[in-house]
């Protein structure tokens, strides 16, 4: 499983980093994500998922 992040699309609404803040986290100077861990455990899918769908512009996918 890869997080990806279509960064041009991302707004830093935060979304996913109040859902998952280990592999999340905006910048507030730029309001963009940053991934702190592209590659999260399979143990982790359904936390990470959750997190992705909470996006509001649609700007992270989850591949794997």
């Amino acid at each position: 499983m890869k997080i990806s992040v279509d960064i041009d699309r991302c707004e830093g609404l935060g979304m996913c980093e109040a859902m998952a803040n280990d592999y999340f986290e905006v910048d507030e100077d730029e309001d963009k994500v940053t991934v702190l861990d592209d590659t999260p455990p399979e143990s982790d899918r359904a936390h990470v998922y959750a997190a992705v769908q909470a996006c509001p512009v649609l700007a992270l996918t989850l591949e794997g």
